[in-house]
């Protein structure tokens, strides 16, 4: 009796000790402690436009923000790639860029695929038009020619990302997407860990977390989960107008809801902008681009950051772990 229970306690030891392994965060792989919360604090829209440019600089020199990603079909690329030259370590990947949404600020794709081209020339300006009309080949076709363009320019991305999520809009797509950073060692973001704050569909999360091995077996690093909320945060009546106000405001979401981030690397995306009244004729969300931005600069955020152990990395330092990891 002794002997079977003996044998079951250690087979449960074992079991245990299994799914313990099995069960650490992708910070845990990358060589911080159990219960390191690791964030990446991102700014999307690099080269959308000048605005976009001189929010994200001003955040890069003077804010808690250290990551961006570049719209190559963007008209505002070579100031931003000219920058990044002049900064070179900063943690610059692709915004990959499929779609074209404003109504009269508009860009085409630049392997001129006819399924990605819409009436007015220019690439759909939503997602379903994308999906309803690209060939899987053309998609690839197309997010190819956007990193070759990076590397004929000299700019050589840390990461990928995709521009308003449209590469995970289809299955085929995100093959693609996944395809492409794995042959040319490039980290990709795909939240493949426990996905708390980005509460997938039971579905969706098995599915994140199989191509989130792949990932990682590849020799590339993976994401616990995603903060891809602010986009959507509504300010107050009377703050738009006020700077201190909106400041305030923004830095209090963020520090709301980043409370909330379990133990794992978590991408906060933003999109920190300097708008100018040129601004207002492409896009109505200057002033949550510049909340975003007042927010980065907030000495109350970094002191956040700091009194709750937030550890800001880079998908530089990530793939450099990686590499080192077992």
């Amino acid at each position: 009796m002794y002997r079977m229970t003996n044998r079951i306690a250690l087979a449960l030891l074992a079991a245990a000790l299994c799914f313990a392994q099995t069960d650490r965060t992708y910070a845990e792989k990358l060589g911080w402690q159990k219960g390191a919360r690791v964030i990446l604090l991102h700014m999307d829209d690099a080269g959308m436009s000048y605005d976009s440019n001189a929010g994200i600089e001003r955040v890069l020199e003077k804010g808690a923000a250290r990551s961006l990603s570049v719209m190559m079909p963007c008209p505002w690329v070579p100031q931003m790639v000219h920058y990044l030259k002049a900064h070179p370590g900063t943690d610059a990947g692709l915004h990959l860029t499929l779609t074209s949404e404003w109504h009269e600020y508009r860009w085409g794709p630049l392997s001129a695929a006819p399924g990605l081209i819409d009436p007015e020339g220019a690439m759909w300006s939503g997602v379903p038009g994308v999906v309803g009309h690209a060939k899987p080949e053309e998609v690839d076709r197309e997010i190819r020619a956007q990193l070759e363009r990076a590397e004929k320019m000299g700019f050589h991305p840390t990461h990928l990302d995709s521009h308003m999520g449209t590469l995970f809009a289809s299955p085929a797509f995100l093959e693609k997407y996944v395809r492409l950073g794995i042959e040319k060692q490039i980290p990709v973001m795909l939240p493949g860990g426990h996905d708390t704050y980005l509460k997938p569909s039971a579905d969706l999360l098995a599915q994140a977390r199989k191509i989130g091995d792949q990932l990682w077996e590849a020799g590339l690093p993976v994401l616990d989960d995603l903060h891809n909320t602010s986009y959507e945060w509504k300010p107050p009546a009377g703050a738009s107008g006020d700077d201190d106000q909106l400041r305030r405001w923004r830095t209090q979401k963020y520090i709301e809801t980043l409370k909330e981030l379990k133990p794992g690397v978590t991408m906060v995306i933003m999109h920190c902008t300097a708008p100018t009244r040129t601004f207002a004729r492409i896009s109505d969300s200057g002033v949550i681009r510049k909340a975003d931005m007042l927010a980065m600069l907030d000495p109350e955020f970094a002191a956040f950051l700091k009194d709750n152990a937030f550890i800001v990395t880079t998908w530089k330092e990530l793939q450099e772990r990686r590499a080192r990891a077992k």
